[in-house]
């Protein structure tokens, strides 16, 4: 990727392990944010930081846009529907961006990345679904989501520039974990009979969105790690390692619970990673969370 310039609009949690990844094999990478604070953490990851506010575009982001080659979305549509403008955008950036058509400002783009969520599947009661199964989002945030991939995908309704939509599961790495969890004493063993979750370590985000860039792939994946598990197994075995015993569990009809927290459990399937693993010729490097748990504390990259 010597010659690829990459912007990233929200260099976050996940952006910013992906720039980081990005430039390390030498692409010239631009992230935004919304914080100038940010700004040192970014550059310390070889990012050339930008300010976005989620609603304006301003001149440099402007002026790095018609020199990008790779151009990764990481911002979330609002959470809540307007039902009445089901026909205007949602994705932040493509209303930024206006009346400005992206391709008429960006001549240099060769490929498009968009980071989006397993959410859109709904509800498949446990069920092993794969990147063919229709989307069936259950909540407004998902709905959000299937509308702001579409407004992507149609981005190039010539087909010129691939795009890719990652559909990441629940994402977890440094200081964003059950290990740190159990660390602060926050951690509940909610027990949900048949319930199971996958997740992703953004590490694996990261490699993931650097092979579909480096080969500029475009098509839907999903990313997530091999094994959907039960959420009390992970807490358990987080507080095994730290030697701690584990909260009480907690039935989940009982529990007093925010109405977010619960509608993550109305949710349950089990989501294969195949696709990404043999288009994209990657290896999960954080398999399960097992695997996972237990070298993040041995290499102490948990906090």
């Amino acid at each position: 990727m010597n010659d690829a310039r990459m912007l990233i609009f929200g260099a976050g949690f996940s952006g910013l392990r992906v720039g980081e990844a990005c430039a390390k094999v030498g692409a010239k990478v631009f992230g935004t944010t919304r914080s100038q604070e940010k700004f040192e953490q970014l550059e310390q990851a070889g990012i050339t930081p930008l300010i976005f506010d989620g609603e304006t575009i301003e001149r440099p982001v402007f002026d790095t846009i018609q020199d990008t080659s790779h151009l990764i979305i990481s911002v979330a549509p609002p959470r809540e529907e307007d039902t009445q403008q089901l026909d205007t955008s949602v994705d932040p950036v493509l209303c930024a961006l206006g009346n400005h058509a992206l391709l008429d400002i960006a001549p240099k783009l060769k490929w498009i990345g968009y980071l989006s969520t397993v959410g859109v599947y709904g509800d498949h009661d446990g069920a092993w679904i794969d990147e063919e199964t229709p989307v069936a989002p259950s909540s407004q945030r998902s709905r959000q989501r299937v509308r702001a991939e579409k407004e992507w995908l149609a981005v190039d309704e010539r087909g010129k520039i691939p795009v890719a939509i990652f559909r990441l599961s629940g994402i977890y790495g440094p200081g964003r974990n059950a290990l740190k969890t159990a660390d602060e004493g926050k951690a509940r063993r909610l027990i949900k009979k048949g319930q199971v979750f996958n997740r992703i370590h953004v590490g694996d985000i990261a490699t993931a969105v650097k092979a579909a860039a480096e080969r500029e792939t475009g098509g839907i994946f999903n990313i997530t790690d091999n094994e959907p598990a039960p959420p009390q197994d992970v807490v358990k075995f987080a507080h095994e390692l730290r030697g701690k015993e584990p909260p009480l569990e907690i039935d989940f009809e009982t529990a007093e619970l925010t109405p977010m927290a619960r509608s993550f459990y109305g949710e349950n399937k089990r989501v294969s990673n195949a696709k990404s693993r043999s288009v994209l010729g990657i290896d999960y490097a954080w398999p399960d969370y097992r695997t996972s748990l237990t070298r993040m504390w041995e290499e102490d990259s948990w906090r």
